[in-house]
């Protein structure tokens, strides 16, 4: 990526909060997801990825619970896709659970969803189950994946 970008553990009241909204908004079809609602479940974990200006392009949520990050949504604006961002997200979470004592680390992605697929897949994420008709807008299946620590 030839843009400095910046990874950040994003707490309550961060004053870029609507932005990131803004790109969950442009990413995700369906019911409307709030990275900052996320926030205040003591579990919740939100990482943001922010250009050098501070300008939020992209965010991880995931719940850590016990001794397993569940990763819920990972989003990049549409401006600044194909650039790495996501990984840079997938990357500092991933620290962030070995740090934190986390033994496996779980998500669901769409079958369809083959750049998500091969984000994982790049990071150590295995397919382990497939979930038929698991998303409810359209009854695509979702493929279950997981990476032990």
């Amino acid at each position: 990526m030839s843009d400095r970008v910046e990874v950040v553990r994003i707490e309550r009241g961060a004053p870029f909060g609507e932005a990131l909204d803004a790109i969950s908004l442009e990413a995700f079809s369906g019911p409307a997801f709030s990275p900052v609602a996320e926030l205040e479940r003591p579990w919740g974990r939100v990482w943001g990825a922010l250009a050098q200006a501070g300008s939020p392009l992209g965010f991880l949520v995931a719940w850590h619970v016990v001794d397993e990050l569940h990763v819920l949504n990972v989003a990049t604006a549409a401006s600044a896709r194909r650039r790495g961002v996501g990984s840079l997200l997938v990357r500092e979470a991933l620290a962030y659970a070995s740090a934190s004592g986390v033994r496996l680390v779980l998500l669901e992605v769409r079958r369809s969803n083959e750049p998500a697929i091969r984000l994982y897949e790049k990071h150590g994420f295995v397919v382990t189950n497939v979930r038929v008709k698991y998303y409810s807008d359209n009854d695509e299946d979702a493929l279950e994946m997981q990476l032990s620590l």
